[in-house]
C-alpha cells in the first residue's frame, strides 16, 4: 500500500496508528485524537538524511511506511520498520541528536514537533504518561546489560 501525495490519513486512521505504538498504547483514544492533529506528514526517497548526529533535536518521527536506518559514523545501529518511533527523546528534551537516521527505502512519516507537543501537555498529561513507561523499559534493559557485562 502506498501514499500519494493527494491521500492523506483520516484522524481516525492517524488514532488507531497512535494507538498501536508501545509508547501510546495506553493512552485513551480521545487523547491521542488530540495528538493525531499534530502528525505532519513527510514523504522520504531511499538514502535520504532525516537528520544528523549532533543536530539540534526537537522533533519525534513515526514510521508509517518504510525503513529507516540509524547509524554512527559507517556502523548501523538499528534498521527501524513500520510502526516504530525515533527520535522521541527530542519531544522532552532538545538535546543534539545522538546518532544519525537516514531513509533505508523509501518512506512515509509523520513529524511531531516539541513546541505543540509541549503545548498538548499542559491540557493532556495523560499524553505523558507512555514517555516514563518507555524511558523506564530502557533504563532496566541498560541496567541488565550492564549487570550482564559486570558477570563476565
Amino acid at each position: 500500500m502506498s501514499i500519494s501525495k493527494t491521500e492523506r490519513l483520516l484522524l481516525i486512521e492517524k488514532v488507531l496508528l497512535l494507538k498501536s505504538l508501545n509508547i501510546f498504547s495506553d493512552t485513551p483514544e480521545n487523547v491521542l485524537a488530540d495528538l493525531a492533529p499534530l502528525m505532519q506528514d513527510m514523504e522520504l526517497p531511499e538514502d535520504a538524511v532525516i537528520f544528523k548526529e549532533g543536530d539540534f533535536g526537537d522533533s519525534m518521527y513515526i514510521i508509517y511506511q518504510g525503513e529507516v536506518e540509524i547509524y554512527k559514523s559507517n556502523t548501523t545501529l538499528a534498521i527501524l520498520k513500520e510502526k516504530e518511533v525515533f527520535g522521541e527523546l527530542s519531544l522532552i528534551d532538545s538535546e543534539s541528536r545522538s546518532a544519525s537516521v537516514r531513509a533505508h527505502t523509501d518512506c512515509y512519516l509523520f513529524k511531531i514537533d516539541q513546541e505543540p507537543f509541549f503545548e498538548l501537555l499542559d491540557s493532556r498529561p495523560e499524553i505523558a504518561k507512555g514517555f516514563l513507561r518507555m524511558l523506564c523499559k530502557r533504563l532496566r534493559i541498560l541496567n541488565e546489560k550492564f549487570d550482564k557485562q559486570k558477570m563476565q
